[in-house]
């Protein structure tokens, strides 16, 4: 009995350190890049805007946010946002868009899929419609990786499993 409480404590205690690594601490505008990373951890992907970074900061596959933190040319925080947003979706124009700005704007998928018949590259996004419902947002790229189209939808991984009867 004693060796399952020790053991049962240890679990506790990896599981809680986990989720350490996810709890971060908000940055404030004009905080330095050492203390935006101090905060909020290494970023998942860097990408260059002229003079400027994009710190992006994912949570998926699974996670529906994705945060953006701009850093100005001179090494501090100029901007911080949620970018799993309809409206930052809604920037993405068809047809201009490319997989660099995709990229830049929304940060990385949490799926990447291709349809054939078309030639198709897909990024798939979770994400919350209107801060609400459970969605997929589908970014359609063709083989110049310029967005052709954008389809919302229900969030498959939140959708009820209902059983089949024979």
């Amino acid at each position: 009995m004693n060796k399952l409480i020790r053991f049962t404590t240890f679990a506790s205690l990896v599981m809680l350190g986990g989720c350490a690594g996810i709890i971060r601490q908000t940055p404030s505008l004009g905080d330095p890049v050492a203390v935006v990373q101090q905060k909020m951890g290494a970023p998942t992907s860097v990408y260059r805007v002229g003079e400027e970074q994009l710190f992006e900061y994912a949570t998926g596959p699974m996670g529906q946010q994705t945060y953006m933190a701009r850093i100005g040319a001179d090494g501090r925080l100029a901007a911080y946002e949620q970018v799993l947003t309809g409206e930052k979706f809604a920037t993405l124009k068809i047809g201009q868009a490319t997989r660099d700005d995709v990229l830049k704007t929304v940060g990385r998928p949490a799926e990447r899929s291709y349809i054939a018949m078309r030639d198709w590259e897909v990024w798939s996004y979770r994400y919350k419609e209107a801060g609400v419902w459970n969605s997929m947002m589908h970014v359609h790229f063709d083989r110049q990786g310029i967005v052709q189209q954008m389809m919302n939808g229900p969030d498959p991984m939140y959708e009820p499993k209902e059983r089949v009867g024979w």
